[in-house]
């Protein structure tokens, strides 16, 4: 076979195509921007690390803050008991690139599976 090479090459490049296409609609550049930053800076505690983990803080999604944005806002600016604040490392068009992220992000995430439900737990 003289082309293996190439068909790994066009495969390869429609990946990325397939793979945004099937994550639903385009983020806008804003929305991109958000995800960068809550992907360096907020997924440790605000994303699960696997579907129906729970997470260390309120997961985001479009109605975290009870879907307020101005709320969320503050509370990224100036913390809570166990959240640092980020006023002082990013900038306000940076928290409200995070916002327009966190809205785009589906809010029926199954909760955490029970203690009672787990192999090995307590019977119900």
């Amino acid at each position: 076979m003289k082309h293996p090479a190439a068909v790994f090459v066009f495969v390869a490049a429609a990946l990325p195509v397939a793979a945004s296409a099937a994550q639903g609609p385009a983020l806008t550049p804003q929305q991109s921007h958000g995800r960068q930053i809550i992907t360096q800076n907020c997924n440790v505690c605000h994303l699960p690390g696997n579907p129906g983990n729970a997470t260390y803080g309120p997961p985001l999604n479009k109605t975290a803050a009870n879907g307020d944005d101005k709320l969320m806002k503050e509370i990224i600016q100036n913390g809570l008991v166990r959240m640092p604040a980020w006023k002082y490392t990013l900038k306000d068009s940076d928290i409200d690139d995070v916002i327009a992220y966190a809205r785009t992000l589906p809010a029926d995430v199954p909760p955490p599976p029970s203690a009672a439900r787990r192999p090995g737990g307590p019977a119900e």
